[in-house]
């Protein structure tokens, strides 16, 4: 036999292992390590039957003579690892850990392998660390390597679990200073908190269309910002008994919110694509008064009529009746600009209905207006058995001057035409 066959010899070895056929497998390896000594593949192989079988002095013999052939390769300090773990000697494998890091810092398997070493060793914070750099290197969960993925539930559980305990302790060690904050100040310290344990991420204005830099990224604004607000909610029984009109005379008139045309990627709006479980009937429509809606509930238009307009081009504003079927949750979504926000005058409102955006929830209240920045991350739930309806318009950000306003109307102006004519 001579060493052309070696390539050969490799490839029946490969799959007798593939097939199961170990003792196979274990005999042409060993035909391969006649012909050279120095193979790092059959080394390896031969290494790791060794392995299995509990032999670990020849397990060690032979991943020393790969790691000889072959002393980039990461995966073998890690298998000699865990041959020394399974030998009880624990100083060792960690060592081999640390080597095969030393070859490759993002080596996953020797990533999670220290994670699991610091585990045995009680040091349950020092491998949650590890493990959360586990889950930046490793790709998102359903590309999870199927001989991983164990491990990696594990490492994403411990990480779960340490967060908890974290965000626990830091809310115990500052109750005496959150007890003199006023309510968004202790709103704003609640979620430093979470974002500092790692529960939840930081929420920032994410704009598909005009972004004024510099703003704050608040989500709830303080309804003392909006001088027309109280006598909104004045007209809320009068805007309800028109909306309870609309319901039973105009059901029709209420079409699916989300509305995507046939080859348009529809992302997280796949289950509320042209479904009636979101509806809405358009007061005002992307700058445009809907007349024959309008016509239809006088005290609505007049309400809205004392709200300043927002005026931004071919976006603003926006009225609407929002009617959300029971059971029916709209997913985490943002908007087009932080220059204008979002309110809400909640119309009907059983139990079970939630609203949140960014780190706060809220649950809506009939007659009591909301508003909030739609750029920053929002998601609603109707988990009750009826129907869910609020009127939803656009405000100004009031911390836009009037100058700004300005500015924020002309922009958008020019983006529209520019878009236009380019298209045309």
């Amino acid at each position: 036999m001579s060493q052309s066959q070696i390539p050969m010899l490799v490839s029946s070895a490969a799959a007798a292992a593939a097939a199961g056929r170990w003792q196979d497998a274990e005999r042409l390896w060993a035909q391969v390590l006649s012909l050279d000594r120095h193979h790092v593949q059959a080394q390896y192989s031969l290494g790791v039957h060794a392995y299995q079988k509990a032999d670990y002095p020849q397990a060690l013999e032979l991943l020393r003579g790969a790691q000889r052939a072959a002393p980039r390769d990461p995966m073998i300090p890690l298998t000699l690892g865990v041959v020394y773990r399974d030998a009880g000697q624990a100083d060792r494998e960690w060592a081999a850990i640390i080597e095969s890091l030393a070859i490759d810092p993002y080596f996953l398997p020797a990533l999670l392998s220290k994670g699991e070493a610091l585990q045995r060793r009680q040091q349950q914070r020092a491998a949650a660390a590890v493990f959360r750099d586990v889950l930046k290197v490793a790709p998102p969960e359903p590309q999870w390597p199927p001989a991983l993925h164990r491990r990696l539930t594990q490492a994403l559980e411990a990480v779960r679990l340490d967060t908890e305990a974290l965000a626990e302790y830091l809310g115990r060690s500052v109750v005496a200073e959150r007890a003199l904050l006023d309510s968004p100040q202790g709103s704003r310290w609640d979620e430093a908190v979470s974002i500092l344990a790692g529960r939840t991420k930081p929420y920032r204005s994410e704009c598909s269309q005009l972004y004024v830099p510099r703003l704050p990224a608040l989500g709830f604004y303080e309804t003392s910002l909006f001088p027309w607000i109280e006598a909104l909610q004045a007209e809320t029984a009068a805007i309800k008994a028109e909306l309870a009109q609309l319901l039973v005379e105009r059901p029709e008139d209420f079409q699916p919110y989300v509305a995507y045309r046939a080859g348009d990627p529809v992302n997280q709006w796949q289950q509320l694509n042209h479904s009636h479980a979101w509806s809405s009937l358009h007061l005002w429509a992307h700058g445009a008064p809907v007349q024959q809606h309008l016509d239809r509930c006088p005290r609505t238009a007049a309400a809205l009529g004392n709200i300043e307009a927002v005026q931004i081009a071919g976006l603003c504003p926006n009225a609407m009746f929002s009617a959300l079927a029971p059971h029916t949750v709209i997913p985490p979504h943002t908007g087009e600009t932080n220059a204008r926000l979002v309110a809400h005058l909640p119309l009907i409102v059983p139990g079970q209905c939630t609203f949140r955006v960014g780190h706060d929830w809220r649950t809506w209240r009939e007659g009591e207006v909301l508003v909030f920045d739609d750029t920053i991350e929002h998601e609603a739930r109707n988990d009750s058995d009826q129907l869910r309806v609020v009127l939803i318009f656009d405000v100004w950000n009031p911390l836009l001057s009037p100058a700004e306003r300005a500015m924020v109307s002309s922009l958008s102006s020019a983006m529209r035409d520019y878009r236009g004519a380019q298209q045309a």
